[in-house]
Parts: structure tokens; sequence; C-alpha cells
């Protein structure tokens, strides 16, 4: 493909993807902002304020009544500020750095530890392909955070989750654009097997729970390897597995908790699908020493959980 014909692809791609992400919610841009955790010495060490960004509520309480709506649709919030180091990256392996700024413009350099690291960020191509959960490195001289990826073209989301000290947890994302010829690929359809092709073997992980949306649900996720039910999975990052969910079209991110439990097969995660839509899950779990990344395209819809109809049978549920 010539030059000039390779810029306009690029260039259609980056408008079909913002329209998109229009079309699904709200786009990547600046919210009105309280002063930040790192301002609070500078302001009479006020206590820290009540989640605003309808992150989840089970984090210090009851873990079943999770989110009340997505998260990760903006770069700023509650004062705090995702800054990419660069907006447009070449394909392939490339360094992704970026800070997190205060209300003040400084970088952000105290964290409160969740799931054993300071900040987790997650990188998908808005077709929400590329899937990679990764923890950057912090230089606490600059402020900077950096770790290598591997991307090809298209638009990216990049959305860090984190818990600055002393407030509750935060997710902010912005989109990375990716040069080259861009095809986007079609999400599979709903189907709660997936299977994952290692040298070890086959593992077959299903997907069982109610995905009605409007009220807390637990997610269970069995793991069998060859046909053999996986029970000495290990921990990773404090669990014995993290599932991450992404809502298709404005890539909205969900918080999912694991519950503690057994080394498999079974794994439980409480979370919320706040309304009808369809959901991207990926699940990554260690097992004989390498994590692996097990994917579900989930349709939310039907009645909420919980709901009933005049004669009291429970309403029909999308599954």
């Amino acid at each position: 493909m010539s030059t000039p014909l390779r810029v306009a692809a690029f260039v259609t791609a980056l408008v079909a993807a913002f329209a998109a992400a229009w079309g699904g919610g709200r786009i990547v841009g600046p919210l009105d902002a309280r002063p930040a955790a790192g301002e609070m010495a500078d302001h009479g060490g006020e206590e820290p304020h009540e989640e605003t960004t309808g992150q989840a509520a089970g984090r210090h309480g009851d873990h079943i009544s999770a989110v009340a709506e997505a998260t990760g649709l903006t770069a700023r919030a509650d004062g705090f500020t995702l800054a990419l180091a660069d907006r447009e990256v070449t394909a392939g392996r490339t360094r992704l750095a970026f800070r997190v700024l205060t209300s003040s413009g400084r970088p952000l350099l105290g964290y409160t530890r969740e799931h054993e690291k300071d900040l987790h960020l997650i990188v998908v191509r808005r077709d929400l392909t590329g899937f990679q959960h990764v923890h950057p490195t912090l230089d606490p001289s600059t402020g900077t955070w950096s770790v290598d990826v591997r991307l090809a073209p298209g638009v990216w989301r990049v959305i860090a989750d984190f818990t600055p000290a002393g407030w509750d947890g935060i997710t902010l994302a912005d989109d990375l654009a990716v040069s080259g010829d861009f095809v986007p690929r079609p999400l599979p359809t709903d189907d709660r097997t997936a299977t994952v092709e290692t040298d070890e073997g086959t593992y077959t992980v299903t997907l069982e729970g109610d995905t009605a949306p409007g009220a807390g649900t637990v997610l269970t996720t069995r793991i069998e390897l060859d046909g053999r039910p996986v029970t000495d999975l290990e921990p990773y990052l404090g669990a014995f597995g993290h599932l991450v969910a992404i809502r298709a079209g404005d890539l909205g991110y969900l918080h999912v908790h694991p519950e503690e439990g057994a080394p498999g097969p079974g794994i439980d995660f409480a979370t919320a699908f706040p309304e009808p839509a369809t959901y991207r899950l990926f699940l990554d779990f260690q097992h004989r020493g390498a994590v692996r990344t097990a994917a579900f395209t989930v349709e939310s819809g039907g009645a909420p959980a919980g709901d009933h109809t005049e004669d009291g049978e429970g309403g029909d549920h999308a599954h």
C-alpha cells in the first residue's frame, strides 16, 4: 500500500474508533476536579472523599454489591490525570510511559498497594483484542511509570487502576494510536467456554453465573487441562485468578473482585453488570509457573437480577 493510502486508512480507523466511543458512551475528556490526594497536606489534611466515579462499593464493604457503573471512561477524574508520554507510537514491541498527575500538576508518588501492586495497567485495542495486564515500574525521581508492551496497528485503550495513598481506588484511561494498517476483528459471539492452547496441553475454561444487569452477582470460572480438573492453581497477585471485564463500545471498565477459595478448579468473582451491553471478560490464572489468559464474550441483558414478573416467576435472562 502506498504511503498516502496507508495514512488515509489510519486516519479513517481513528475516526471510526472515536465515533464508536461517542456512540457507546462518553469519550475521553477532562472533568471538573477536586483537590487530589497529593494536595491533602497543603489543604490542612483533608479527609479522603467518598468514591464518586461509580467504583466498587464492595472494595471496603460487602463485595457482592459491586460497581454501579463502569469506570475508566475518562483520562481525568477526582483531581487525578493520566498523562501519556506519547499519544502515537509505532507497531511492535514498544516502551509505554505515563505519569499520574495530581490537581497541582505534580506526579503522584504515594500509592496504596492492591493485589500486590501499586498500579495495574490494562492495554487493549478498541476492538477488544490484544489484551495485556501488566505492571509498570515507577521512577520516583520523575513520577514516570514505564513498561514494555506489544501493540498492533489501531487505537488502543490504556487503563490505569490504582489507589492513591489515603484515597479510594481510581480508574483512569486514555487512547493511544498505533500507526500501520488497521484491520478490526469482530467480537466472538457469547460463548461461556474458552480454550487456551499451551505446550502443557489445552486448558478449557467455562464461565457460570447470572449476567443480568442491575445487581451484584458472583461469576464462577472452572478450569480443566486436557479434560482433567485443575486443582493446583498457583497464587497470582494474591489470588488464584483475576478477571477483567470491559464493555464493548466505550470500553468502560468493571471492577471484579476474586473471592477466597481453593486452588481450583473453580474460582469465584464478585461484580455487577450496570446495564444491558456486550462485555469482554479476560481471566488471568497461573498454573505450572506460567500465567494464562482466557477470554469470553458476555451479553448482559434481560430483566435485572432479582426482578420478578407478576406471577412470581423470574424474568428471562440472556445467557
